[in-house]
């Protein structure tokens, strides 16, 4: 008999199940045709305006009647008349992309900043990063991609197996926007809808990813200066002598080492994101599957000749600081061996000094016993001979008193230095 139904009655799914399902599908790809064109535009933002900026979209999509983002929602896309918006919040940065009908003819046509749009109400959510001019159009069309963009830095490739040619030169012209021409060979909608949304990735991620850049070069002549002053403490260290100079050379690298352990940390989150951006560039460069077009450079080899430098600056800054780092670490501990070192020579040179007083002490306090014992028995012996005199005078001893005293002598010497002896041993005890 063959049992019916799941395996588990009473599975209870993952807090994070939903999401990560969805993960892969958080941004689909949408089908478009040639001629189209796409106004790209990314805005760094935190966790606080990235809650604002969808707040402000929600409320801009009730007031079209449409409905807005989810409250967990990382995209979202608005359709209206001819045009669409498509909103895409990550983890530092927010990107809009107006979708509207382009020129078949005449790439770039109009400027962006004279084109009418039905979503210009929007307000930026933060500090503006990147704006991308892409135009869609048929490869029949005449265009001369040297007159478009800059003959010194165009790239030009064939892309998707030879279904397009991609070109941009990477340059913001007048109007703020980088701009890229697709020509459309034989892309299907969901082809061509893929092409302009990698193309679009690449630009942003490049930004990005050039964002470390900066970074390296301000903090470049503090990690030299660093470098220096360590190599300058390093020699004090080794001609030097002394625990008030270690401990002054020990302040001074402390000082240095949180420096620079603050410009590391700073740095780390900038370099990292750097890193990780540039691999996102790396893959949407190999998924557009690029071929020579003519004498230009492809858009992989171009951003590779420039690109890398930058990335090879922020990884060799980010490898001095670790290295800075590491010798700061090394350089204070061996800089506190020493100081505990001398600090302990010193601490000996104390109980020995200590030992001596307390040996010097023994030696007058046994000098203070004798001299009270001959003190005392001169005392007793004084009283002893009043005693003897009154003895003799009433007849009671038979010797003259001045023996008598002279006998006395040893036997309270010896009763007074037993009776300190004792006593001592009593407080030793």
């Amino acid at each position: 008999m063959t049992a019916s139904g799941l395996p588990f009655d009473d599975l209870i799914a993952h807090p994070s199940r939903s999401a990560v399902l969805g993960e892969v599908h958080a941004r689909p790809f949408h089908p478009i045709a040639a001629p189209r064109r796409l106004l790209h535009f990314g805005f760094l933002t935190d966790h606080a305006a990235g809650r604002a900026d969808r707040e402000a979209l929600t409320a801009y999509c009730e007031r079209q009647g449409l409905p807005g983002p989810g409250e967990n929602a990382k995209h979202h896309r608005l359709n209206l008349a001819d045009m669409a918006l498509r909103w895409e919040q990550h983890s530092e940065f927010t990107t809009y992309t107006v979708e509207m009908k382009g020129d078949a003819e005449k790439p770039f046509s109009p400027d962006p900043r004279g084109l009418p749009s039905i979503f210009s109400g929007l307000k930026a959510p933060g500090p503006h990063l990147l704006s991308v001019d892409l135009h869609l159009m048929p490869a029949s069309a005449a265009v001369d991609l040297e007159t478009v963009f800059d003959p010194m830095s165009l790239s030009a490739a064939q892309v998707v197996n030879g279904a397009a040619i991609a070109a941009t030169d990477f340059r913001a012209v007048g109007d703020g926007f980088v701009r890229i021409l697709v020509l459309d060979r034989q892309l299907d909608g969901k082809a061509a809808g893929a092409l302009v949304t990698r193309l679009l990735e690449i630009e942003t991620y490049r930004i990005l990813a050039l964002f470390g850049l900066p970074l390296a070069q301000k903090l470049a002549p503090s990690v030299g200066t660093a470098e220096r002053e360590l190599a300058r403490i390093s020699t004090a260290m080794a001609t030097g002598e002394g625990l008030e100079m270690d401990n002054k050379l020990l302040t001074q690298l402390t000082g240095l080492a949180a420096r620079s352990e603050a410009e590391a940390t700073e740095a780390a989150f900038r370099f990292g994101a750097s890193r990780a951006y540039d691999g996102i560039v790396q893959q949407r460069l190999q998924a557009i599957k690029e071929e020579p077009y003519q004498a230009w450079p492809t858009l992989s080899s171009f951003l590779s000749r420039r690109m890398a430098p930058a990335m090879r600056t922020c990884q060799m800054l980010q490898d001095r600081q670790a290295d800075l780092s590491r010798k700061l670490t090394r350089a204070a501990n061996l800089l506190r061996t020493r100081v505990d070192v001398e600090i302990e020579r010193q601490n000996r040179d104390l109980l020995q000094s200590m030992n001596e007083r307390a040996r010097m002490q023994l030696r007058l306090q046994q000098t203070v016993e004798g001299l009270s014992v001959a003190a005392i028995a001169y005392y007793v012996v004084s009283l002893g001979s009043y005693v003897f005199k009154a003895m003799k005078d009433v007849g009671v001893l038979p010797i003259d008193p001045t023996l008598a005293t002279a006998l006395f002598v040893p036997v309270s010497l010896l009763g007074i230095a037993l009776t300190v002896r004792l006593v001592r041993k009593r407080f030793e005890r």
